[in-house]
């Protein structure tokens, strides 16, 4: 007759399998947010952050900014902002995208929003049907380095053919709060993986 292992023995071996399973996601995460794929496609695609007083922060500063040095550079002529209206907020994060743009000299012609997303899921989904809406199937996508990896996998579950471009706010953020970002994706990978994943729409 077998004997049963130790309830210890099971337990360090479930413990070792979610350290194994952290781990290989971060990593990933941290190799996604190093990879910069830029190159010529139909448009731009800027994942939501928050906004201030009808301006956008920081953090979307960055990735609009990153955005508008790839339009620059000739690698699309549309860029696609995306993001709602979040909670105290009167403007679309879309929106105050939009005009933080405009301002910097990008031809309103040149720019489509999504303005109803509250994930970035959303961001996604609404900005492919806004994108096909207009002839678009090739996109760069901009957000923050911990952020890429979620987004190129979500993006790739809605065949998308979509190239990740992250900004470069890893240069200027401080070690733990870059290590906050990345164990934060980690779990939203993983409820992704487990309770999103397979439930998405066409």
């Amino acid at each position: 007759m077998l004997k049963r292992k130790p309830f210890w023995i099971l337990s360090a071996l479930l413990v070792l399998g979610l350290c194994g399973t952290w781990a290989a996601v971060m990593a990933e995460i941290v190799r996604f947010g190093e990879q910069d794929e830029a190159q010529e496609v139909d448009a731009i695609i800027v994942l939501g952050a928050a906004v201030s007083r009808g301006r956008p922060t920081a953090v979307f500063r960055e990735r609009i900014n990153h955005a508008l040095l790839l339009y620059d550079q000739g690698y699309a002529d549309t860029i696609i902002f995306t993001g709602g209206v979040g909670f105290g907020d009167e403007i679309s994060e879309a929106a105050a995208a939009r005009n933080y743009a405009i301002e910097r000299g990008v031809p309103p012609e040149a720019i489509l929003v999504e303005e109803t997303s509250t994930s970035t899921l959303e961001n996604l989904l609404n900005a492919r049907a806004v994108a096909a809406e207009n002839g678009h199937g090739r996109f760069l996508i901009v957000s923050t380095p911990s952020h890429m990896k979620r987004a190129l996998l979500i993006a790739s579950d809605l065949g998308m053919e979509a190239y990740s471009s992250p900004t470069r706010t890893i240069r200027w953020i401080s070690p733990v709060t870059y290590w906050r970002s990345v164990a934060q994706e980690v779990v939203s990978i993983l409820n992704y993986h487990f309770n999103i994943r397979g439930e998405l729409p066409d």
